[in-house]
Order: C-alpha cells, then sequence, then structure tokens
C-alpha cells in the first residue's frame, strides 16, 4: 500500500507491549494529526483491570469483548471519515485482525523496544494499573507486526516526539501541514 496523503482519513493503531509509550505517542500523534485519540486501556471493563492489577494477564475470552469495543471506536471514525489515533497493545497477530481486517485505512504503529528499557520505564511509572511482573507474560504473548501488515515500526530509544515525528514523516506529514 502506498502511504496516506495529507488529506485520507486514516486510523492509527498504536501498538506494543505495557511500557512502550503507546498512550503518550498515541495522544501525541493525534494531536500533530488533528485527529481523535483514545485509550486501548479506557476500553477495559472495572474487571479486567482488577484482574490485571492483580497480577493476572488477561486470556483470549477476556480480550474480545475489549477488542470488538475498539473495533467499534475505529468503524465509528471511518463511518465518520475522520480518522483517529487509538493506543492498544494488540500484541497478537489475531488481535490486530479483528482491529483491523483487511481494511487498508487502519495502520499499525508498532513500537519496538528492549525488555530492559520497557522494563525500566514500568518500574519507574506511578499510578497505571499493569504491574511490572505481567510484561514478561506481554513479551510472552508479542507477535511483532510482519511486513503483510504494512506496519510502522518505530524504535521507542529517541523518546515521544521522536518517534511522532517518525511516524508522521512515514505518513507524509508534515510540521507545516494544515492537517498534521
Amino acid at each position: 500500500m502506498a502511504e496516506e496523503g495529507p488529506h485520507d482519513p486514516v486510523v492509527l493503531v498504536v501498538t506494543g507491549v505495557s511500557g512502550s509509550g503507546k498512550s503518550t505517542v498515541a495522544s501525541l500523534l493525534a494531536e500533530r494529526l488533528g485527529l481523535p485519540f483514545a485509550d486501548g486501556d479506557d476500553f477495559h471493563t472495572p474487571e479486567s483491570v482488577a484482574r490485571m492489577r492483580a497480577g493476572h494477564p488477561l486470556d483470549d475470552e477476556a480480550r474480545a469483548p475489549w477488542l470488538a469495543r475498539i473495533r467499534a471506536w475505529i468503524d465509528a471514525r471511518l463511518k465518520a471519515e475522520e480518522g483517529g489515533v487509538v493506543a492498544c497493545s494488540a500484541l497478537k497477530r489475531g488481535y490486530r485482525r479483528t482491529l483491523i481486517g483487511d481494511r487498508e485505512d487502519v495502520r499499525i504503529v508498532y513500537l519496538e523496544g528492549s525488555r530492559d528499557l520497557i522494563g525500566r520505564r514500568i518500574a519507574a511509572r506511578r499510578g497505571h494499573f499493569m504491574p511490572a511482573g505481567l510484561l514478561d507474560s506481554q513479551f510472552a504473548a508479542l507477535e511483532p507486526p510482519g511486513p503483510d501488515e504494512n506496519p510502522i515500526v518505530v524504535g521507542i530509544e529517541d523518546g515521544p516526539d521522536a518517534i511522532v515525528a517518525a511516524v508522521a514523516a512515514r505518513l507524509g506529514r508534515t510540521p507545516g501541514d494544515a492537517c498534521g
């Protein structure tokens, strides 16, 4: 697929393990591109949040309704022809397939980082329901997107502003662009 033009509606699904910076990057990216932002964490039920807070990873059955709610948000953005940016771990290919299907107007932005770097980030953050003890389960479940998924892969070493600039450049969105 060719890169999007500056005015094509697109939904970006910012993916990666917990602590990779999904929410931060996705919110900054949405702001830069003038698109609505949603955080996948906000689509979890209180029961799922409590389960993760207690140190228990969600299984596929518990994730299915969560993914369906995020897919509905994506569908609404596309129907409105306005685009959007959503932060969502979408660790497995099957989860991404549920969210994206065969739609070319939904793109994956995969935030790639080492276990060590992400572990340090999780240890330093406060107030998030995902405990550091679940990071290993995140990496165990991770199926990095392949070339057939047309992902925008960005390393997380350089920080949020550099990541957003790299993604915007891959999308053909320059700082002076009226849409971004």
